[in-house]
């Protein structure tokens, strides 16, 4: 046996053993990935933030000075940038919590005073026309709910069980807080992220120098361009669509002199971060606070989101969203059922730029073939 064949033998002999191990201690393997997951969280989410942060700080940096050649600016720049941009994303954040939070509160509230009008109403109407079903009608007269009884009886139900309540409340108290320590763990390695990505880029450029042939390091950085690419524009493509479906359907609502416009512009157009089903889902939201204030309302809420949403569609999502990151809108539908189905709304918003990146590499791959075919 020479020596090729006995690296080739010992390559397929790890390989076997590797997945037979993998195969026998599956089990075991899942709770090491997920007591692993658990440690680094903190980092992964300090990553996508950093990410994101990154696309609005090469903004703010390419519009900070950018032909000064004074000392000062230039050891600022980054500084002033990643404020800045947590500065913007703070705002958003703020803003979107000032419009939406007290509307919903007094949506729920309004609930809330009319879940026993309403009740007394269908009683009353079952009553009236349960005539040749006495039974339903002897039901209806015995539900005669005492609503502050009924509230009583509730309160010492939930003084019955205030230990056990006591003790989910320190649970769930905890749990925050753990949850709190995380996110700011992963703030700080943002921070950190966005102000040393430079050396951290020249150390990964060292790396794939010293582990990977030329074509291997030329191969890998085209596939993380394009990643990257696509990555970028469809959050920038996302935000603007979002933006506009949520401007858009505030003014249209204002126009038709429907409830709740503001905010449920505002929720719609967030819930339009998620590609495809997002506005559908918000709507949903905006059309149940509305049937809270007027039920016809609400219908005429629904056919104008449908028209709105065939816009959105047809003409603003293929040519803010759908040309940005090179995907056709069959695809795009592909990539959000599945991504949603595998991990629920994070692969919904990963299943696009993901299917796009591998989309044109596919297609680059395809065309490269093709060209070498023909000669």
């Amino acid at each position: 046996m020479n020596q090729l064949s006995l690296k080739k033998f010992t390559q397929f002999a790890i390989i076997f053993a590797a997945l037979y191990l993998a195969v026998k201690y599956f089990s075991d393997l899942i709770k090491l990935g997920s007591v692993v997951w658990s440690a680094a969280s903190p980092l992964v989410w300090g990553c996508v933030i950093a990410y994101v942060l990154n696309i609005l700080m090469k903004k703010i940096e390419s519009l900070y000075f950018p032909h000064s050649t004074s000392v000062l600016v230039q050891k600022s720049r980054r500084l002033v940038s990643v404020l800045l941009a947590f500065v913007v994303l703070f705002i958003i954040l703020l803003l979107i919590i000032n419009i939406v939070l007290p509307e919903f509160v007094s949506s729920i509230e309004l609930i809330a005073r009319e879940i026993p009008g309403v009740w007394d109403e269908v009683r009353a109407w079952g009553i009236a026309n349960a005539d040749q079903l006495p039974a339903i009608q002897q039901m209806l007269e015995q539900m005669d709910l005492d609503w502050a009884d009924s509230l009583k009886k509730m309160m010492n139900t939930l003084a019955i069980g205030a230990g056990g309540m006591f003790s989910s409340v320190v649970g769930l108290a905890t749990s925050a807080v753990g949850k709190l320590v995380r996110f700011v763990i992963g703030l700080i390695f943002a921070i950190y992220l966005l102000f040393s990505k430079e050396k951290l880029h020249a150390q990964g450029m060292k790396i794939m120098e010293v582990y990977l042939k030329p074509q291997q390091k030329e191969k890998l950085l085209y596939v993380l361009r394009t990643v990257d690419e696509s990555f970028t524009n469809f959050i920038v493509g996302q935000c603007m669509e979002a933006v506009i479906l949520g401007v858009l359907c505030a003014l249209g609502m204002t126009l038709l002199r429907l409830p709740y416009a503001v905010m449920t512009g505002t929720i719609i157009g967030v819930s339009a971060l998620i590609p495809v089903a997002g506005a559908y889902i918000g709507g949903a939201l905006g059309a149940f606070m509305i049937f809270t204030v007027d039920p016809l309302k609400a219908l005429i809420f629904l056919v104008f989101l449908v028209i709105l949403q065939q816009i959105e569609g047809n003409l603003i999502y293929p040519r803010v969203v759908g040309n940005s990151i090179g995907l056709p809108g069959l695809w795009v539908l592909a990539a959000v059922t599945v991504g949603g189905g595998v991990l629920g709304v994070s692969g919904m918003l990963l299943g696009v730029p993901l299917s796009a990146a591998l989309y044109k590499i596919f297609a680059d791959d395809v065309k490269r073939r093709a060209a070498d075919m023909e000669q």
